[in-house]
């Protein structure tokens, strides 16, 4: 898995944040404000926002001019299967899940067409690991 995760971060650098927050004290901004500082391009996915990070915030994946590598994802359980189907149509790379997310049926769905996937993982914590970082 660190294999993995550590292409995934070197090789993609277009990173979809779906549920990012536009209140700098929840963890999807301070996320998507970590990855904007290594030099990722963030793009936000949020129907409530218009701007967030400085970026142009989107309703929806699908509504993104913009190719995605990465799709974060930032929502319950139970809104991964419409995110992960969006995921897959816009031919993006990677479904990565937060901590706390995480979707056996909609992995596999990934997987079979194409995607890698994450799941229970925070994307900043692998990539300050990865960075040496953390201790």
């Amino acid at each position: 898995m660190n294999i993995l995760v550590e292409e995934i971060l070197r090789s993609n650098s277009v990173i979809a944040i779906v549920g990012i927050s536009p209140d700098e004290n929840r963890e999807s901004h301070i996320v998507g404000k970590y990855l904007q500082t290594w030099g990722y391009k963030i793009v936000p996915i949020n129907p409530k926002s218009e701007v967030v990070l400085g970026e142009h915030c989107y309703p929806t994946l699908e509504s993104c001019p913009i190719q995605i590598d990465i799709v974060n994802i930032f929502r319950r359980n139970e809104f991964v299967p419409p995110i992960v189907d969006s995921a897959i149509k816009i031919k993006a790379n990677v479904i990565w899940m937060q901590l706390g997310v995480f979707d056996e049926t909609s992995s596999k769905k990934a997987i079979e067409n194409g995607l890698a996937v994450v799941m229970d993982k925070c994307i900043a914590r692998e990539h300050s690991r990865l960075m040496g970082l953390q201790h």
